[in-house]
């Protein structure tokens, strides 16, 4: 029996199932594992080759019918945010953002399932556990940060602000990916969500890094609409990485 261990990667497939984003429509998955001492290394490859990470997983549609998912990622330094964008901005002025170690805690945790709750009762995160969430955040091989998003403290208030998001986002050579948000769903109109991507694309430029990759577009999915809105952007179509022209109607 062979023993020797592999050094490239092993890829699967997985059964059709019912696609989350698109009604009639079936999904399916080409994956593999992301461990090892060249995790970081492959995370890199496969993320700009249209890969998504989750834990451990790397994984990218391979429907047989459909290509409505598109990978996507902004230019950062090119990029400057529309009216829209500035008054998000100036809405979350008292907000301080802090990168820590990929370690989960209670407090991120009870956000996160009152974001759930709120937001996706029906999805297939819905019931997961502490022990889960523990296991989104600490599962990595690769270099992973989770991002806070506090209210500045009150003059003479003891200890940190209040935690309103979350952002689990990993660091590659060429930009920074975001894994998975969420926020305090009582604060929808402060736009948490864009606020979050606003502020990945000013640490990416801050750390040099070209690109913020915000994982799949769905065309003809709402709540995947809002991907478009950072531009420049590029998709990765059969021809590679290419600049995104927004239609009239979009």
């Amino acid at each position: 029996m062979n023993t020797q261990a592999t050094t490239s990667p092993q890829f699967y497939l997985t059964a059709p199932a019912p696609c989350p984003y698109l009604p009639g429509e079936m999904e399916r998955k080409v994956f593999t594992h992301l461990v090892g001492p060249r995790a970081t290394e492959m995370n890199d490859l496969l993320t700009q080759g249209g890969f998504r990470r989750s834990q451990n997983i790397a994984y990218r549609p391979a429907c047989e019918s459909c290509r409505a998912c598109v990978s996507v990622r902004i230019l950062a330094k090119e990029f400057k945010p529309n009216r829209t964008m500035r008054k998000v901005e100036a809405a979350n002025a008292d907000l301080v953002s802090t990168a820590y170690p990929a370690q989960p805690s209670t407090e991120q945790f009870s956000l996160f399932r009152r974001y759930l709750d709120h937001r996706h009762q029906q999805g297939g995160m819905s019931d997961m556990s502490a022990l889960d969430f523990a296991i989104m955040v600490e599962d990595t091989h690769v270099r992973t940060k989770v991002i806070e998003y506090r209210r500045r403290p009150e003059e003479g208030q003891d200890g940190p602000g209040q935690l309103v998001a979350v952002a689990l986002s990993d660091i590659m050579s060429d930009g920074l990916s975001m894994v998975y948000s969420f926020f305090d769903p009582d604060m929808e109109r402060r736009s948490l969500g864009t606020f979050m991507v606003l502020d990945h694309v000013r640490r990416a430029n801050e750390m040099g890094l070209p690109h913020v990759y915000l994982g799949y577009w769905v065309n003809g999915s709402r709540k995947m609409g809002y991907k478009v809105r950072f531009l420049p952007q590029e998709h990765l179509m059969s021809q590679g990485w290419t600049r995104y022209q927004q239609d009239a109607g979009e």
